[in-house]
């Protein structure tokens, strides 16, 4: 944990790469929040939802750009169908065992939520876990709405926009949406993981997601062994803590507040 509270971007050296992260500390000393982002999200693509909730919870927390998103080194090779194992089980662990000195809440969005459910699942102690929009297994409605996004892009402002949050907005997109849509990755499913995750668990998803449908939540709920809460955001589609923070950030907040191991 950091000496003192910090509110800047640096760089933190993991697996021989420097991530580019942000802290968000308040002037107390607590379990720490680490916020994983979705497929195409980065630090800055979290806007100011972290600032918000560990102001809130009066929580520390850190907030960092994967590999090939973000101002993180930019992607150099096609991903291969298990990143998310390797985030959770390779790079995960080296960062919490750098920056907490105590078990942390895990906060997910997407592909970040599935990575938590990985690590914890593993056996990696967490006090808690927030899952926005997760998935544990490919559903057509996921596999559709990549295509039709993969489609457009080259044709689209989404270059342009990613250009602003990432270094390299081409390698980040295609890095993401073609191992989504490479054959291979139709079987992928993590749902082996689920049992073994006991820590609490918070499921978030809009009702108009349109990557992915409640089948994800209900396979989560049954098959963990920890107690679940969940919150449909009536109107939400993928990034519900962004088009309606306020409802996410206090069904987190409470979440976050009730957990055993908060002040």
């Amino acid at each position: 944990m950091p000496p003192a509270p910090r509110n800047t971007a640096e760089f933190i050296a993991v697996a021989g790469r420097r991530l580019h992260h942000r802290w968000l500390s308040p002037d107390v000393l607590d379990t720490p929040v680490v916020f994983l982002h979705e497929g195409l999200g980065s630090v800055d693509l979290w806007r100011d939802f972290p600032a918000a909730l560990v102001e809130e919870c009066r929580h520390p927390g850190f907030v960092y750009s994967r590999y090939g998103n973000g101002w993180s080194p930019r992607l150099t090779e096609p991903r291969p169908t298990a990143y998310m194992h390797t985030e959770a089980l390779d790079v995960l662990p080296e960062i919490i065992e750098q920056v907490a000195d105590r078990p942390p809440i895990l906060v997910g969005h997407s592909d970040g939520a599935s990575i938590a459910l990985i690590y914890a699942g593993s056996g990696h102690p967490v006090e808690g876990l927030v899952l926005i929009a997760p998935h544990v297994f490919v559903e057509p409605e996921t596999i559709g709405s990549i295509q039709s996004l993969r489609d457009s892009f080259p044709h689209s402002d989404l270059p342009a926009k990613m250009g602003n949050h990432h270094q390299d907005p081409k390698a980040t997109f295609y890095g993401w949406a073609d191992v989504w849509l490479s054959d291979g990755f139709r079987s992928w499913n993590i749902e082996e993981f689920l049992p073994a995750v006991t820590c609490p668990v918070l499921l978030i998803q809009g009702d108009q997601d349109e990557y992915g449908t409640v089948k994800q939540l209900a396979a989560i709920e049954a098959a963990t062994g920890g107690t679940v809460d969940g919150l449909i955001v009536h109107g939400a589609e993928h990034s519900p803590h962004l088009s309606h923070p306020d409802v996410v950030l206090a069904a987190i907040a409470d979440f976050v507040l009730g957990l055993p191991g908060s002040s």
